[in-house]
């Protein structure tokens, strides 16, 4: 009796042993795969913000970005703020409270720092990183949260570049540009938006540089079409930079300047293709920007157009003969970029890690996305 409790007595002790024990041959622990791997970064749920759907530049931008945040195996949610700063904040507020843990901001309201403040101190609130896009942001906003950045263009080189190429198209076809032969080149501007940086400068810039090549080679400056208008500018009043605004505007002003009138509109520069392409429409229907024939002669007199983005029916019209420049501001590469941070943040690393060989302004966390001249 007294060896059988024994022998059971040493079964126990070597069933506790076991059960105590963590062996070479016990198996891995749940989310270990038994090589000291460490366990993968957390999924990302990145809520992207757009200012407007309608927005033809945007569009390219928000398609770039959907193929390769979807390549990246990244989920993701678009929301349209319909060019409404309260519907995008609502958005932005709600998409974190559903989970969203990065935020991709192209914001609505860019003439105070106000909005895109309210939008940065949400993701600061969660503990999640924001990055701006396109409009530009305030330094204090980008610099007011260390998971904070702002991928966009240096705003004043598109007007730069366009004053550039209007001055050197001009210097070499003046007098056919000059329609009336009265010496000066007649113009309009279309401006997307009051208060808008990039809308700023490109408005400042196109005119001023252009005006700096004439003058330089004898030439008078420019003058406004409408000597009535003190701003030298029609504004796009929904602030929706569109084709229809240029159009209805264009369409107004060669009921009055016209050639039998001999006050025709000589140049046309706009603040984006949308707007350029709506005023070739109306010019289109005047009889104007007909587009070449077979043998590259144009067909009909053209009214040099100019516009920025580079939008593909654009580019396609500079072919064609119907527009004559514009500035490409790269969509796929600023989606790029902003994927770039995207990443950076699914791998564990820091938003801004990676960023040396791109174009950094020194003490904010902006890169910059560089634009290029496209002419005929």
């Amino acid at each position: 009796m007294k060896k059988i409790l024994a022998m059971i007595l040493a079964l126990v002790m070597c069933l506790s042993l076991a059960a105590c024990g963590g062996g070479d041959d016990a198996p891995p622990a749940d989310g270990d795969d038994g090589e000291g791997d460490a366990p993968p970064a957390s999924e990302l749920n990145v809520g992207v913000f757009y200012y407007t759907f309608a927005d033809a530049y945007i569009t390219t931008v928000r398609t770039a970005m959907g193929d390769k945040l979807n390549a990246a195996g990244i989920t993701f949610q678009d929301y349209d703020g319909a060019n409404n700063q309260a519907t995008q904040l609502d958005q932005i507020n709600t998409a974190i409270t559903n989970g969203a843990n990065m935020l991709i901001v192209n914001i609505v309201e860019t003439s105070s720092p106000d909005a895109a403040q309210q939008a940065c101190d949400a993701a600061k609130n969660a503990g999640i990183p924001i990055v701006f896009f396109n409009r530009e942001v305030a330094n204090e906003v980008v610099n007011s949260y260390e998971n904070c950045a702002f991928v966009g263009t240096d705003a004043p080189e598109a007007g730069h570049m366009q004053g550039e190429m209007i001055g050197d198209f001009l210097l070499a076809n003046y007098e056919a540009t000059d329609l009336n032969g009265d010496g000066t080149i007649s113009y309009v501007m279309f401006k997307g938006q009051e208060g808008n940086a990039e809308a700023e400068y490109r408005t400042q810039f196109a005119v001023e540089d252009a005006n700096l090549k004439l003058t330089e080679a004898g030439k008078p400056e420019l003058s406004f079409y409408n000597a009535g208008n003190a701003d030298k500018y029609l504004v796009d009043q929904a602030g929706a930079w569109s084709s229809q605004a240029a159009t209805d505007y264009m369409t107004t002003i060669l009921a009055e300047y016209s050639e039998a009138n001999g006050n025709m509109v000589e140049l046309i520069i706009a603040n984006n293709d949308g707007m350029a392409e709506g005023a070739v429409a109306a010019l289109q229907a005047a009889g104007y920007n007909l587009g070449n024939d077979e043998d590259g002669n144009p067909t009909s007199t053209v009214i040099p157009v100019y516009g920025v983005d580079a939008m593909d029916s654009a580019v396609q019209k500079i072919e064609n003969g119907q527009m004559t420049g514009t500035v490409k501001q790269d969509g796929d590469g600023m989606a790029e970029t902003i994927v770039s941070l995207v990443k950076n943040i699914s791998d564990g690393a820091a938003l801004m890690d990676n960023t040396s060989s791109l174009n950094v302004d020194s003490g904010v966390a902006k890169i910059r996305v560089p634009y290029a001249k496209v002419t005929a």
